[in-house]
Order: C-alpha cells, then structure tokens, then sequence
C-alpha cells in the first residue's frame, strides 16, 4: 500500500513538473546595437506565466518545448520565440528585438472660450458622467463594468441575441478567456500589464485584434475614454468582468 502512495506520489509530482516545464534561461538585446535590453515584458502564451529581463538583459522563465514566449518592450518590435530542444539543453539563447522609428502625431488642443454669463458657459463646458472608482496600487481610477448604467442590461441583450458579438468571442473562444482568469492570478503579468497601454500582451494571450477589443468593452457598456485611456491591467480587469456576467447570464439563458 506504501509502494502504491510513493508511486502515485512520484507520479503526480512528476505530471506537475512537466506541465510547469522547465527553468530556461536567456537574454534580450538590442539587434543593432548587441546591448542589453532592460525591463523587457515576456510572456509564456500557453501557461500565462510573465517575466521580466534585468538590466543585463537576462531573464528566466518557466517553458516546455513549443510553449511560444512573446518578449514586448516599449519602441520595439514584438517578437515570438518557439521554445525548443536546443533551448533547453544548451540554454543561454540571445533574442534579439528590433527597434521602430516612432511618430508623435499633432495634437490640437482647442480651448473652450467663455462667455462670462453661467448660463450659457454652462452649456459650453463638455460634462462627462463616466463612472469611475480607485483601486489602491493602481495610477488612477477608471470604471467598472456593473456601476455603469445599463452594463447588466446590455450584457443581457448581448446574450440573447445569438448573433451578437459577444457570444462570437466569448462563446466560442473559452480556452482563450479561461486566460483571462490565469493572467488576473499572475502578479508578473499584472506588475507589466499596469505601465502598458499598446494591448499587445492581451491580443497576444486572447488571440485578438486590437479593434476586438475595443468592441468587446463597447459591448459591455464601457465609454469611450476608458478604451482609450486605460492602462492593460484595467482592461483585463474589464474585459474578465465581462466575461463573468457573461457566463453568469449564459448559465441562466440554458
């Protein structure tokens, strides 16, 4: 009987370990320069696992063969990195990352020009009633699905019509959402998520274009200057509210 425990002991300790993979090793560089890249985001898109490189470029990460590793890194190309034999068993593998010539669009900034009377300078002024609350940790305050008015009632129309979008992605990309839990779970991931607002990290995981995104949060009643102002952790968190209400609704719908 105690042979049997060990054995099934061994066995399970030994399942856990080949689904957490190995420890690899590695470092980012610059491809133009051969300098190392410090702070660069890399993500394990199949187990949701994130790390970042120190600043001698060096990182290590939690891989199997074929898990795909995908390095972001702010002015630079993102890349993706199939995990191989030769990674393994050589370890010390160079990535090199290309950077990109950014353009800073021109913004006009128009100013409101007051008239000195309240009542109609009062019309003048844009009011914006977006909901928004603070999370301690977190830059700045930004809404929440269930506080914006009609966010339940517009989920609830989402899933009764069949045809919507939302039962197009979150209906038959359950693999891709259970992510989501995984990356809320994931104190590497949310630490990098929270200084980015590209959305690379969340297409790359979800397997989604940006403009998907940006409906997903359109469908769920979020205004436009949170889609457009909020960091990824904050999208995360809205996008994963979403998909809870969803499944809650869903459940009840069958």
């Amino acid at each position: 009987m105690k042979n049997i425990l060990l054995l099934g002991t061994l066995l399970f300790t030994l399942f856990a370990w080949a689904q957490e993979g190995a420890l690899i090793e590695g470092n980012v560089l610059n491809s133009a320069t051969d300098e190392p890249l410090e702070n660069v985001n890399i993500v394990n898109l199949n187990t949701v696992k994130g790390g970042t490189t120190n600043e001698e470029g060096s990182f290590k990460i939690r891989a199997s063969v074929n898990d795909t590793l995908f390095f972001s890194y702010l002015g630079f190309k993102s890349i993706r990195v199939r995990v191989t034999n030769d990674w393994l068993k050589f370890g010390d593998i160079k990535v090199k990352m290309t950077e990109l010539g950014i353009a800073l669009e021109e913004v006009v900034v128009k100013p409101i020009q007051l008239t000195g009377y309240v009542e109609l300078d009062a019309k003048l002024i844009p009011v914006y009633d977006d909901y928004r609350y603070r999370i301690s940790g977190i830059g700045s305050g930004y809404e929440g699905g269930d506080t914006s008015p009609g966010a339940v009632s517009k989920v609830l129309s989402a899933i009764f019509n069949p045809a919507d979008f939302l039962y197009n992605v979150f209906g038959k990309r359950p693999k891709q959402m259970r992510k989501l839990r995984k990356m809320k779970e994931d104190d590497e991931i949310r630490n990098l998520l929270q200084s980015k607002f590209d959305r690379e990290t969340l297409m790359a995981v979800l397997q989604l274009e940006k403009v998907d995104i940006d409906e997903i949060l359109n469908k769920c009643n979020y205004s436009k200057n949170f889609i457009t102002t909020a960091n990824d952790l904050q999208i995360l968190d809205a996008i994963s509210d979403c998909y809870e209400e969803y499944k809650v609704l869903n459940r009840g719908k069958e």
